[in-house]
């Protein structure tokens, strides 16, 4: 296996779909369900020097950094993945153990989406920092020690910190409207050799497994499969490979 590989929990249809159709969902940093999540008080950005106050040059300025914040928000379009595809926690929030877990090759959706449709699409990737308290960084004081936006969709409240969460996150709307995407969230083609792994819940149903099987196949005649299994001994879960 070469390559790093990042994990996506889904349900069986949502499976399903991301294999027949080979995609990626980004959905926009304001649509999460987590009303912390991007927040914009993480930075301030109200300290601004006297020396681009009182003139009509700086008053623009100082519209322009309180608007940051919100901007940097919708602007930026995420992949939300983890580093496990044996998390209790994260089976049983995403699919009920009814689902799957799909290992993705990272270097090689990087390169996927590099020419996307003929269109270059940067994708960096941030592993998310868990804090128990909001540390607002000074942007003035700290512009060129930080990289803002990177701490602002990286950072999240401890309680999420089983997740072990690592983010794909592209920005602006430029290519969106390039694509002529109309809607959201935006399911991004990347090639089927991309999916190198998948793992399929402990009580997924033999009809959605039959499918999301044949459609992992036909996409990657290459991919491992494995069926997850309860331990017998511990509070675990097991892969066993599926011929």
């Amino acid at each position: 296996m070469e390559g790093r590989v990042l994990y996506k929990y889904l349900d069986a249809e949502g499976g399903l779909k991301m294999l027949e159709n080979s995609t990626l969902k980004f959905t926009n940093a304001i649509k999460f369900n987590d009303p912390f999540d991007c927040h914009p008080s993480l930075v301030d950005y109200s300290n601004i020097p006297n020396k681009i106050k009182g003139n009509k040059a700086g008053e623009l300025l100082v519209k322009m950094y309180a608007g940051t914040p919100k901007r940097i928000i919708d602007g930026t379009w995420i992949c939300s993945l983890t580093k496990r595809n044996d998390n209790l926690l994260m089976w049983s929030y995403y699919s009920n153990h009814e689902g799957i877990c799909i290992g993705l090759n990272i270097d090689k959706v990087k390169k996927s989406l590099s020419n996307h449709e003929g269109i270059p699409i940067g994708c960096p990737e941030i592993e998310v920092q868990y804090k128990n308290i909001i540390e607002k960084s000074d942007y003035f004081r700290n512009m060129d020690k930080l990289d803002f936006l990177r701490y602002q969709i990286g950072t999240k409240a401890k309680d999420w910190e089983h997740e072990e969460e690592v983010r794909l996150y592209t920005r602006g709307n430029r290519f969106m409207n390039l694509l002529n995407y109309n809607k959201e969230p935006y399911f991004l083609t990347i090639n089927g050799e991309c999916f190198e792994t998948l793992y399929l819940g402990v009580r997924i149903e033999d009809n959605d497994k039959n499918k999301i099987v044949n459609a992992a196949r036909k996409s990657n005649p290459n991919i491992m499969i494995y069926q997850m299994a309860t331990d017998t001994v511990a509070f675990k879960l097991n892969t066993e490979a599926l011929e």
